[in-house]
């Protein structure tokens, strides 16, 4: 026999081994087993490992844990490995609703956030599908930041602060640069390890001891590759951007300075990037919002361009606020301070009493901010039995109340239209954690949300859909904010269970006609949260409608937004801090100067899928680092208040406990182990958690009292009693 076949006789003999290997008669079968029955002579033998590696790589046999080859339930799937700190994982594959499920024995060798490649197993009936890592692609992280621990003369270990991982990463001596045992450090992975060896790496730098101050959103900041200092080369261009508008920047823009408007924002913002004017003709209400005018100021491509793309979005944190944009930029040249000249894109709405838009413009303009007022402020304006207590206040802004009055009636105005087409309106309280000057907390608080947010809020809406509208009439390259119809699984679930109490949903296809499949239209969402509004079941079942939700996200593709309940929406509104506004406002300024043709169209529909899909992540990265800062502080906050009795509500059931929500937005877990009076089980069907012998339950929403059982900052967790 030849060494070398031809292409076709190498196809032949893969098509032999596939039918042997697929033979129920004889799988699994071990290469020695196909050798033989393909009679392969020993001198053959890496010509068969050959052909089975190339099978393996195709995704058409797969090598179990004992060496055997077997049929593979399909082709390779790539996608992002998840690791869990009892050692098995799960894979994250774009476009796919479930992840895969893959086993202990059969990750690979995969760390946390690896790309890797994988082969499905053959399914298990009512479980999730499982498959076999069987190449890693490329090493998703290269640095863990954890604590240091002194294991002996010439070794220690870094306990990693990520509770995924789940090995300690080993240090030689020599490689912990003076590292002492309670010293928070970054450790950078030189060897990823096995199934029986630690992974290892050495300290490239030592954040400080676990119990200084700072240490702790350090540690998360780092643990988030979160990018906190800007280059020289960047700095040195913020310093070269003029503080001041040219005539040469107003030259060719709408001149908007005599308008009346203002920037209306929390007390402590300091980038006011959007400022808002209403009139009222008698018959139609003239709505203005006018967006900082970034991308004068950061060109394509530059390096500061760069490093806001690389950014992505603004991260705020509870004791910091790591910009996208420099501040000597934001909360300069770009920020719409009252009383001076700024570069704006304006979008001017002509709007109905109806709250339909008739007309509306998107134009560049040159504007003056008449005044930088709070939500605090604008709150009690409005609200007239304050007025006599706050006359000095109210003299102040006497000429601007007739435009604030307008303002209210507006956006009551496009609620209400919003509210008639199906907008979902989640409203679960924030929180704002009052930090003292070394970092410890002393106060947390709900954010208030009131007549003076729900403005913006309705401003800013308008503006986002009429500009996405725009421009995919246009059809021009743009970048969409996206949130699709919910799984129809998660649905089905819900409306299962809101049967429990008498409430129902229907599910429509999108012709809007009634249809037995599992779409349903963001009306009967709301619906159903107007009819549970007030009754014992609204904070369970809205918890739920909002676990059934899918995670809005970037995208090129203009498919809707469901919870807006509509079919084109973007962020245009906040450029200083989200770089998909800052990357579309230059596509409207080159579409309003001309300058989109084909070569440009091009480069766009090129470039924007990337930015898209970066943009998602860093927004997923901020969001996932700002709750464990608010984690950590609401556990260190807690640590001082062990014993306190504390109404609450049951916010979470899993087969392993309950969860409690106090009215300051601090969460803890009562374990099932530790429900009093009875021996509790989990019922999933109808999300409780049932007494065995005295039938007593707990519900989502339930009012519930509590003691602070114990708190620890470091694992972030809050555990309770129930206090009888």
């Amino acid at each position: 026999m030849e060494k070398r076949e031809s292409g076709k006789s190498q196809e032949a003999r893969k098509k032999v081994i596939c039918d042997l290997v697929h033979d129920p008669i004889y799988v699994p079968m071990k290469e020695k087993e196909l050798a033989m029955f393909l009679q392969v002579a020993k001198e053959d033998r890496e010509e068969l490992r050959a052909v089975l590696r190339e099978l393996l790589a195709e995704g058409k046999l797969m090598l179990t844990g004992g060496g055997k080859y077997v049929k593979s339930n399909g082709r390779l799937l790539t996608g992002t490995f998840v690791s869990n700190a009892k050692g098995f994982g799960f894979v994250e594959i774009e476009g796919r609703e479930e992840d895969l499920y893959i086993p202990e024995e059969h990750t690979g060798g995969a760390f946390h956030k690896d790309t890797v490649e994988v082969a499905l197993l053959p399914e298990n009936e009512g479980k999730r599908q499982e498959a076999k890592v069987v190449r890693i692609i490329a090493r998703g992280m290269t640095q863990v930041v954890g604590t240091y621990d002194r294991a002996g003369d010439h070794y220690g270990f870094v306990v990693p602060d990520n509770a995924r991982l789940p090995q300690d990463i080993f240090v030689p001596k020599e490689r912990s640069k003076g590292a002492v045992s309670g010293h928070k450090v970054v450790v950078e992975i030189t060897d990823y390890g096995t199934d029986r060896k630690s992974p290892e790496g050495k300290v490239v730098e030592i954040l400080g001891h676990v119990g200084d101050p700072g240490v702790d959103i350090m540690s998360i900041v780092r643990n988030y590759e979160l990018p906190m200092e800007f280059s020289v080369k960047i700095m040195n261009q913020v310093e070269r951007v003029p503080q001041e508008v040219s005539a040469a920047d107003r030259a060719g823009r709408r001149d908007l300075r005599e308008l009346d408007m203002v920037t209306i924002d929390g007390e402590d913002a300091r980038d006011l990037d959007d400022a808002v004017s209403v009139s009222f003709d008698g018959e139609r209400y003239h709505l203005g919002v006018h967006i900082a005018d970034v991308t004068n100021y950061v060109q394509e491509n530059s390096a500061l361009d760069r490093e806001a793309l690389n950014r992505g979005t603004s991260v705020y944190l509870v004791d910091r606020v790591i910009p996208m944009l420099p501040h000597a930029l934001s909360n300069g040249i770009c920020s719409l301070n009252a009383g001076v000249d700024r570069l704006a894109l304006s979008c001017l709405m002509t709007v109905e009493p109806t709250g339909e838009i008739l007309d509306y413009e998107i134009c560049e303009s040159v504007i003056r901010v008449n005044k930088r007022m709070s939500y605090t402020v604008v709150k009690r304006l409005l609200e007239e039995d304050s007025l006599t207590e706050k006359e000095e206040e109210y003299r102040q802004y006497a000429a601007l109340l007739p435009m604030f009055r307008q303002m209210e009636k507006l956006a009551e105005i496009l609620r209400e239209k919003r509210r008639k087409r199906g907008s979902v309106d989640f409203d679960f309280p924030e929180c704002k954690i009052i930090l003292d000057q070394e970092g410890h907390p002393v106060e947390i608080k709900p954010y208030e949300r009131n007549v003076a947010t729900d403005i913006i809020e309705d401003f800013m809406l308008a503006a986002n859909e009429t500009v996405a509208q725009h421009f995919y009439w246009m059809e021009l390259p743009f970048v969409y904010r996206i949130h699709d119809v919910p799984d129809g699984e998660r649905i089905r679930k819900l409306a299962a269970f809101i049967n429990n109490f008498g409430y129902y949903m229907k599910a429509v296809g999108r012709t809007g006609q009634k249809t037995s499949n599992e779409e349903v239209h963001p009306k009967e969402i709301q619906k159903l949260l107007a009819k549970i509004a007030g009754t014992p079941e609204e904070p369970m079942i809205s918890r739920l409608a909002l676990r059934s939700m899918r995670q809005a996200k970037y995208s090129v593709e203009c498919t809707g937004h469901f919870g807006l309940a509509c079919p084109y929406y973007c962020h245009f509104t906040s450029p200083i801090r989200r770089y998909p506004d800052l990357q579309i406002h230059r596509i409207i300024k080159e579409q309003l100067r001309g300058r989109l043709g084909e070569e440009r169209i091009a480069h766009y529909r090129e470039l924007l899928p990337e930015v898209a899909k970066h943009a998602s992540e860093t927004e997923r990265r901020a969001d996932e680092a700002e709750r464990e800062t608010d984690k950590l502080k609401k556990a260190e906050y807690m640590e001082e208040r062990l014993g306190e009795i504390c109404e609450g509500v049951v916010s979470g059931i899993t087969a392993w406990g309950i969860y409690v929500e106090l009215p300051n937005t601090v969460e803890g877990l009562v374990h099932v182990s530790r429900l009093p009076g009875d021996y509790f089980y989990y019922n999933e069907s109808k999300c409780e958690m049932i007494g065995e012998a005295t039938g007593r339950s707990y519900r989502l929403g339930m009012p519930v009292k509590v003691s602070v059982r114990a708190a620890d900052r470091f694992s972030r967790t809050v555990d309770f009693d129930v206090a009888e």
